[in-house]
């Protein structure tokens, strides 16, 4: 058999092995790691908290009581909790929604979100984040920090009855330093809502926006 053959065997040969498939990882108590140097197909579980290493890819991640921390530079598919906070390190990118029930979500710099971002009882904070869709919450602070770009909107929908909250207390709505909400903000329930000069925004309903020019909001 000549060189040519043989190249062309092999490569018939490579063609036909199926790819290595991405490992699945399902429990119902326990939590789960993704650790460095593999790929990870969808990762659940129910009682358990979810860790996902620096650098690595995974299909959707979901728990029911537990938190979810992302390393530096993952890929993942859309991110949920019920009973738990989310926290992105810097550079990851999600590819779906971001969403927990009871449980703050927090997404560092250079992260990119390509879906929305959602909490009932928890406070959202974005850091030079790209995010994709709206931010929703019902009892939760947001605060879109510096250089972060929101193409979506902002919405604080108006607590049910069956929803815990405390109902003196205002929400606070920042939006830091050059960051842009190109969607409306739109607010069911009572907020305190900082802009900051260098900030851009949709159009606002439900509050009046509090102008400030100093690195952080001013307090309550």
């Amino acid at each position: 058999m000549n060189a040519r053959s043989l190249a062309l065997l092999l490569a018939l040969a490579a063609a036909a092995t199926p790819a290595l498939a991405q490992e699945d990882i399902s429990k119902v108590n326990g939590s789960i790691t993704a650790t460095s140097g593999q790929r990870y197909g969808d990762l659940d579980t129910v009682n358990g908290s979810i860790r996902v290493d620096d650098g690595v890819e995974t299909g959707d991640i979901e728990t029911v009581n537990g938190t979810i921390k992302v390393g530096e530079g993952a890929r993942t598919g859309g991110i949920a909790t019920v009973n738990g906070g989310v926290r992105l390190a810097g550079g990851v990118i999600a590819r779906g929604n971001v969403t927990t029930v009871n449980g703050s979500i927090f997404a560092d710099r250079r992260s990119r979100i390509e879906g929305r971002v959602e909490t009932v009882n928890g406070g959202i904070g974005l850091v030079e984040t790209q995010l994709a869709g709206d931010i929703e919450t019902v009892n939760g602070d947001v605060t879109v920090g510096v250089g972060s770009v929101v193409n979506g909107g902002i919405q604080i929908k108006k607590p049910s009855f069956s929803i815990s909250f405390t109902p003196n207390r205002k929400p606070r709505v920042i939006i830091g330093p050059n960051a842009v909400v190109k969607g409306p903000l739109q607010f069911e329930r009572d907020v305190l809502l900082y802009v900051h000069r260098s900030a851009t925004t949709g159009p606002v309903s439900g509050a009046t926006p509090v102008s400030f020019d100093t690195d952080t909001a001013p307090e309550n």
